[in-house]
This record gives structure tokens, C-alpha cells and sequence, in this order.
């Protein structure tokens, strides 16, 4: 179809890219009005962009999806960055300055220049990051 786009997803949930679907394009919300897998990536029509050539001018764009609303034991990046991040001995160990991708989990990284893996936090609550860190993790 004139004007479809290849769509690199980097999550796990395939709704996020479904027809009725909106993605923040550029500066603004657009509408998802057909959605197909061409494996590794989708191929997606987004509602105003019904032309090879406006459709070329998106190449290389990032695109990010709506939230998916409220999913228990699900922390978003953008809840991380800016804590405290507090040991379970109560030590604060820096901030969160980022969420690095790495295929196993994904890594804070904190001000202080350590790196602690998802598998350690066990709570996000009022701005603090709260871990389990098996010993030599800040040596």
C-alpha cells in the first residue's frame, strides 16, 4: 500500500502496533489504520501518510507507542530515570541516569558509574529504586 512503513518494534507486545493503535510521530499522535508482520519488523500504515514520498520523509524517525496502562511488576524506563537507587541495607548506592538495552535484561546505570541489572530491583516507589545486590556487585 502506498505510504506503509517498516516499523522496527523493540518490545514484546505486539498490541502495541495493532490497527486502532496510536504512535507519537514526530510531534504528534497518529493512528495505526493496518498493521502486518514482514518478519524481523511490521509494516505499518499510519492514518495521513498516504504517499511514497511523505512516507520517505519519516525514514529513520523514532516512533514510540502509547502506554499500555496499568500492568503490575512493570516499571517503564521513564520511572527509573531519577531515582534513588537504595541497597537492602540502606546504602545509596547513586541515580539512575539511564536504562541500557542488553539482550538478557535491561542495566540501570547510575551517576555513580555502576551498573545494576534489572534482576536486582525488587521495588520502584516515590522516586527510589529499591535492590537486592548480591555481594561484590558495588566493589
Amino acid at each position: 500500500m502506498r505510504g506503509d512503513l517498516y516499523l522496527d518494534l523493540h518490545s514484546d507486545r505486539h498490541e502495541r502496533v495493532a490497527v486502532g493503535g496510536q504512535l507519537w510521530v514526530r510531534d504528534r499522535w497518529v493512528t495505526i489504520t493496518s498493521s502486518r508482520v514482514a518478519p524481523p519488523r511490521f509494516v505499518v500504515h499510519l492514518e495521513g501518510i498516504d504517499e511514497r514520498e511523505t512516507a520517505a520523509g519519516y525514514t529513520g524517525s523514532f516512533v514510540y507507542a502509547e502506554p499500555l496502562g496499568d500492568l503490575p511488576d512493570v516499571w517503564w524506563v521513564h520511572e527509573l530515570i531519577g531515582c534513588r537507587v537504595i541497597d537492602q541495607h540502606g546504602i545509596e548506592r547513586g541515580t539512575c541516569v539511564s536504562v541500557l538495552d542488553n539482550p538478557a535484561h535491561d542495566i540501570l546505570e547510575l551517576d555513580s558509574g555502576f551498573l545494576v541489572p534489572m534482576p536486582f530491583v525488587t521495588d520502584v516507589a516515590d522516586g527510589t529504586v529499591h535492590i537486592e545486590a548480591p555481594d561484590g556487585l558495588f566493589d
